[in-house]
């Protein structure tokens, strides 16, 4: 599968696969109340280390200890993302046509575009390649699936700060909080039909990984009637876990990495070896060696910001009323601790916990067994895939 790149417009993506996407270039403006840290970018890896050591120790709540108050933080963005219909097939919608039009079906039948879009939001070390991997394509699209066997579209973007999207101060700026309504104002951008080349939709919904989650959690808490459903994988409403993550990630400076540093500056973080990305995403005998090399090679970096503002973004109750399903790995370390069946009551795993935090809902939760935290990139990735679209159809 390959697309074409137009920015805010839809144009041909010739595809191998059967379905078809479009990339896009989506100007947003964001505003949000985000944490003033008394705390300057880490410059090299001592400085790194030191800052996990501090963030992650037990007992401690660093970001408290470094807050030095709010401050508004405004501005005008670019989200580059990716969106995604389904093929021409029998008993599926065709896709966008070389000029952006609805093509009849192989049949010859005039085929609708799909009824219901999902607004995919990943998560910490990847972009939005993550719901879309070249990696054997297309075996490890979540897109594909969405899109061809469940007739969905799907419209994927990197997160503000990361990957293609726009980039900017890490740590008093690019934080959860601004990137949350950066998510709010592109989905707002999509109900109203206001992003060229991708029509209305009946219902909107929303996936999220990782981060991704906890961000699509808190845009449903604060702005409930933005989504018609959510996804949440990679996720639970435990945050005591996420220190393991910030050790197991052995983090370093972003300019020591020769990929990444000459498009980050000091005060973000990228993996420090393939270890570190197996330790955190990957389960043991759960995935193929390659794909471990290709995420090592291919993983976006985090920001100091994001480090210090994730735990608070989740930590309110929810009273989205609409459907919920909350699905991780059986072995996921940011969100369980390595085993989500461990220190959760009466038998019930810590997924199924996390239905305290929604107030109006009953939540389906779904543990993968035997995965990790990367849950589009191991062996059991089809059955999450199948999960997801089949709660949401």
């Amino acid at each position: 599968m390959k697309t074409s790149s137009i920015a805010f417009t839809a144009g041909l993506a010739s595809t191998a696969a059967a379905y078809h996407c479009v990339n896009l270039t989506v100007p947003v403006d964001v505003s949000a109340r985000n944490a003033v840290f008394n705390v300057s970018a880490p410059q090299n890896n001592i400085e790194v280390t030191e800052f996990i050591l501090n963030d992650a120790q037990q007992g401690a709540n660093y970001t408290a200890a470094v807050l030095a108050g709010y401050a508004t933080v405004k501005g005008h963005y670019n989200l580059a993302a990716t969106y995604c219909v389904p093929g021409q097939q029998q008993g599926r919608p065709g896709g966008p046509g070389r000029h952006g039009s609805w093509n009849k079906g192989q049949q010859g039948g005039q085929q609708q575009a799909p009824k219901n879009l999902q607004i995919l939001t990943h998560g910490i070390g990847f972009d939005r390649s993550y719901w879309d991997l070249p990696y054997n394509a297309p075996n490890y699209s979540y897109s594909a699936v969405a899109t061809d066997k469940y007739g969905f579209a799907t419209f994927s973007y990197d997160r503000l700060g990361i990957g293609a999207s726009s980039h900017g101060e890490p740590v008093n700026e690019i934080q959860a909080q601004l990137e949350i309504d950066a998510l709010r104002a592109l989905t707002v951008l999509l109900r109203n039909g206001a992003v060229p080349g991708v029509p209305k939709f009946e219902k909107y919904l929303h996936v999220g990984h990782s981060f991704g989650s906890v961000q699509t959690y808190a845009l449903t808490a604060a702005y409930p009637e933005l989504s018609d459903g959510i996804a949440l994988t990679g996720f639970s409403a435990n945050g005591s876990f996420l220190v393991d993550f910030l050790y197991g990630g052995n983090f370093v400076d972003v300019k020591t990495n020769p990929t990444l540093g000459p498009k980050y500056v000091h005060g973000y973080f990228a993996a420090g070896d393939a270890s570190g990305v197996q330790t955190n995403f990957f389960a043991p005998k759960q995935f193929d060696a390659g794909i471990l090399a290709f995420a090592a090679a291919t993983g976006q970096p985090v920001t100091v910001g994001e480090l210090l503002s994730i735990g608070g973004a989740a930590a309110v109750p929810n009273a989205f009323a609409k459907p919920v399903l909350v699905i991780t790995g059986e072995r996921d370390v940011p969100f369980c601790g390595g085993s989500c069946y461990n220190g959760a009551p009466a038998g019930s795993s810590i997924i199924a916990q996390t239905q305290k935090a929604f107030t109006a809902t009953t939540i389906k939760a779904v543990v993968v067994p035997h995965a990790g935290h990367g849950l589009n990139l191991e062996y059991s990735h089809q059955f999450t895939y199948d999960t997801i679209n089949t709660f949401f159809a």
